[in-house]
C-alpha cells in the first residue's frame, strides 16, 4: 500500500501543480474574462486546496523515503526537492496567501511596504514561489527512482 499511495500522492500533488498552473489558472482567466473578481475567487480556493494537498502529500512522501531509505534518503537529490517544495508550500500557504488575502481588502491602502506592498508584487512573489515549486516537482519527477 506504501508504494500505491506514495505514486498516487506525487501524481496528485505535482501533476496538480502543473495542471492548475499552466490549464487552469490561465482557462478560468480568459474564460472568466468579464468576471475577474470570480476568477480571482476561484483560483485563490483551487490554489488553497492545492496547499493542502501539497502539505499532506509533501509529508508523506518524506516519511516515506527516510522509512525506507534510513539517513540515506538525507543524501539524496530527489529528498531534498521534496523539501524544496514543501518549503515553498508551506511559505505560500502561511506566509504570502494571508497577505495577499490583507492586501486585497485593502487595495486602495496598499501603495506602501515592504515590496511596495501592494498587491501585484506580493502576488508577483507567490507566482515565482509556485513556479520554483513545479520545478522542483519537474525534476523529482524526472529523476523519481522506483521506490
Amino acid at each position: 500500500m506504501g508504494n500505491g499511495l506514495k505514486n498516487v500522492l506525487t501524481v496528485l500533488w505535482i501533476g496538480g501543480l502543473w495542471i492548475v498552473g499552466m490549464l487552469v489558472l490561465p482557462v478560468l482567466f480568459l474564460s472568466l474574462d468579464n468576471n475577474h473578481g470570480l476568477a480571482a475567487v476561484l483560483s485563490a480556493k483551487i490554489l488553497h486546496a492545492m496547499g493542502w494537498l501539497g502539505i499532506v502529500a509533501g509529508l508523506y512522501l518524506l516519511v516515506y523515503r527516510v522509512w525506507f531509505d534510513g539517513l540515506r534518503a538525507f543524501q539524496t537529490g530527489p529528498f531534498w526537492l521534496l523539501i524544496g517544495m514543501l518549503v515553498c508550500t508551506l511559505v505560500n500557504q502561511f506566509a504570502i496567501f494571508p497577505i495577499l488575502a490583507g492586501v486585497k481588502s485593502t487595495l486602495s491602502e496598499s501603495a506602501v511596504g515592504v515590496f511596495g506592498g501592494g498587491f501585484a508584487n506580493w502576488h508577483t512573489i507567490s507566482t515565482a514561489i509556485y513556479a520554483l515549486q513545479a520545478l522542483f516537482g519537474l525534476l523529482y519527477v524526472w529523476h523519481m527512482d522506483g521506490k
